[in-house]
């Protein structure tokens, strides 16, 4: 090991990154699982994804049929497809989990900041893969939600409609287009990975954020990353594939929607085109703009609103101002999140996957309409108002108590 170390120092990179020599905060609740569990997932959904490939034909002619005789000819061929299915929403569920942990403890802070920003343009990327595989199946909501979604590109003024065809390579959704995603679904995963790398990367450098938000000041404050956290992983991981697997083999079709059982009609419209449920609360903000302002019209401040409401998060480490990191830490921001911030996404959620009707329109509307304010408005007031209760001194005071206890417990032992 010793002479291969030194050839190719693989061995000390693993120790240095995710072995002992790496040395992470010593409070690390379960919140800091769902970063290993989202690297996980991306792995499966790789692996899955590479075998389905093997067997699928990007042809419109054919892909239905071809995702049919995965499900009922190929060996194992149901059990792949169900987990890359359920594994899509099993990543974006964890992701989601990942970005409200950064949001309620300020991950995003100095001097994490190109962590969070590398973060976001993961999860664009995600949303891109997702949305291009969702059109593969080449089912009925296949086909008509790459038409919506390529139909908000024609809302852009002048090269809108220009740029719609040439990313359809066509008038509608047809074999150039089903071959460009197919191409695209696959190569995106991998460029996925590298950013992952660097994410990884950026973060060794500061160190991992905890509870508290508070540095880590001394080696008590540490603990090495194996075994510590690698059992606390492996638990987590463990938990999260009890849920996933009783999914795949018991509920596989209940996150997806019927009607993608029924081959693409480009001549039968459904009665209610929604694409997959995590996409549900930014297809609620884009629905939520029904009247044109000025001379701009509603599609356009939907679409603009829709790709805003993401782009966002780019800003937050200079939104808020804050000097304190943890939202233990923050009452006023703590209720704006667990009261605002949280309920809003809930009602999009809820929304999205809702008819375009009555209530449900003016619900998105007022949701929306305090997502923008509470990342614009509300955060950078509370930040600059707000009086943070007391910080711990250390991580060490934070699990253990005051330094002068621990010092006063640890010389009781020693005397006993």
């Amino acid at each position: 090991m010793r002479f291969f170390d030194e050839k190719l120092p693989l061995p000390r990179l693993v120790y240095n990154a995710v072995g002992a020599g790496y040395p992470v905060p010593r409070n690390l609740s379960y919140f800091w699982n769902f970063g290993v569990l989202a690297g996980f997932f991306l792995v499966l959904q790789i692996v899955t994804g590479v075998v389905l490939a093997m067997h699928y034909a990007a042809n419109a002619q054919v892909a239905f049929a071809t995702t049919e005789h995965i499900m009922r000819d190929v060996n194992w061929g149901w059990m792949m497809r169900y987990a890359h299915a359920n594994g899509a929403s099993f990543f974006f569920i964890v992701v989601y989990l990942h970005i409200f942990r950064g949001f309620f403890y300020s991950s995003y802070k100095a001097p994490r900041e190109m962590i969070w920003l590398l973060g976001v343009v993961i999860f664009l990327l995600m949303m891109a893969t997702a949305f291009m595989g969702y059109v593969l199946p080449w089912g009925q909501m296949s086909f008509w939600g790459a038409k919506v979604i390529t139909g908000l590109f024609g809302a852009i003024p002048l090269v809108g409609e220009p740029i719609q065809v040439w990313l359809l390579g066509g008038f509608a959704p047809d074999n150039a287009a089903l071959n460009r995603f197919f191409s695209l679904h696959f190569l995106l995963p991998f460029v996925i990975a590298g950013v992952v790398i660097l994410h990884i990367w950026a973060l060794h450098i500061p160190g991992s954020s905890n509870p508290t938000g508070v540095e880590v000041k001394q080696e008590s404050d540490t603990l090495p990353f194996h075994p510590y956290y690698t059992a606390k992983d492996g638990f987590g991981l463990g938990v999260a594939l009890i849920l996933y697997f009783a999914l795949v083999f018991f509920l596989p079709n209940t996150l997806g929607h019927p009607d993608n059982y029924i081959e693409a009609n480009p001549l039968s419209t459904p009665a209610h085109i929604v694409p997959e449920w995590y996409f549900w609360p930014f297809y609620a903000i884009l629905r939520a703009f029904t009247v044109d302002f000025l001379f701009i019209p509603a599609k356009l401040m939907g679409v603009i609103a829709m790709f805003g409401s993401i782009l966002i998060w780019f800003f937050l480490p200079w939104l808020d101002k804050s000097p304190v990191r943890s939202g233990h830490y923050r009452p006023m921001f703590r209720k704006f999140f667990w009261f605002g911030l949280i309920p809003a996404m809930a009602v999009l959620f809820y929304c999205g996957g809702a008819p375009a009707e009555e209530p449900f329109v003016m619900l998105s509307q007022i949701a929306t309409a305090y997502y923008f304010l509470h990342f614009l408005v509300i955060i950078p007031i509370v930040s600059q108002i707000e009086k943070p209760e007391p910080l711990p001194y250390s991580i060490t005071e934070a699990v253990l108590g005051s330094d002068d206890k621990a010092v006063l417990g640890k010389n009781a032992k020693t005397a006993a």
